[in-house]
């Protein structure tokens, strides 16, 4: 008996010592089994929302383009502007080609100096203009060519625009004019006309080319002033502000060399 039980205790401590059975196996399977089940459940709702944010964008019809606002013209009517524009009204505001648009209204509308097309969310297009200023302009055939400050003539109108100098040319027979040429030569005019000191601007009435160095403007009340070259306007600028302060009774300034001003008729 004793050897029996010997034996049956010495099997169990036999079994008893051996490897432990572990579960980290089948919990391993489980957590990856997990982890995919996440994963397509997951991807399943990126390509839900995916497919409901392409439908919303370009299926549904709470974001299709309704509406044109425009704002910054001055001159332009708001329906010139959005005939010009063509905006393709019910498609998707997504789709809408805000380049193409921008485009057409400066190809189609010479005074539009630049524009801003943006989307108005949910379902509108805002076109922000911004027009050609003249800063003087020319007569030709009774009409009046319109300059901005880059020398671009924009558009003739049938009214002069008023506060603007008149651009007139004495060239004659001129060297000047055969050197230089006349687009050169308005161009420098042109820079003149931005270079005058608001005060002046106000009262020039017109603009005279006689060469390349010799531009004068012709003020209010008979007053004349030399303004020679557009070199050095800002100093002549200032010398013409502080002579017409000093000698108020004058009609006459010259401030072609700025260093060495003249003034007459006072």
């Amino acid at each position: 008996m004793a050897g029996l039980t010997t034996a049956r205790r010495d099997d169990t401590l036999s079994s008893s010592s051996g490897p432990p059975s572990s579960p980290e196996p089948e919990r391993g399977r489980r957590w990856r089994l997990s982890g995919l089940c996440t994963l397509i459940v997951v991807l399943v709702a990126l390509v839900l929302f995916t497919a409901g944010g392409v439908w919303l964008l370009y299926g549904s019809t709470w974001l299709r383009t309704e509406r044109v606002a425009v704002s910054g013209v001055r001159v332009l009517t708001h329906r010139e502007v959005t005939t010009a524009a063509r905006v393709p009204l019910e498609s998707p505001l997504v789709s809408v080609d805000t380049d193409a648009i921008a485009a057409r209204l400066r190809a189609e509308l010479p005074r539009i100096d630049s524009v801003d097309v943006v989307r108005n969310w949910p379902d509108g297009i805002g076109l922000k203009v911004t027009e050609r200023v003249p800063v003087v302009f020319a007569e030709k055939g009774g009409k009046f060519i319109e300059v901005d400050a880059g020398g671009v003539r924009f558009a003739t109108v049938d009214k002069a625009p008023e506060g603007v100098p008149r651009l007139e040319w004495e060239t004659g027979g001129s060297p000047s004019l055969r050197r230089f040429g006349a687009a050169r030569l308005q161009r420098e005019g042109v820079r003149v006309a931005t270079q005058l000191p608001e005060a002046v601007r106000r009262d020039t009435r017109a603009l005279k080319i006689g060469s390349y160095d010799s531009i004068v403007l012709e003020l209010t009340g008979g007053r004349t002033v030399v303004w020679g070259s557009s070199e050095h306007g800002a100093a002549k600028a200032k010398t013409l502000l502080s002579l017409m302060k000093t000698a108020r009774g004058a009609d006459h300034f010259d401030v072609s060399a700025p260093t060495a001003p003249s003034v007459s008729g006072s």
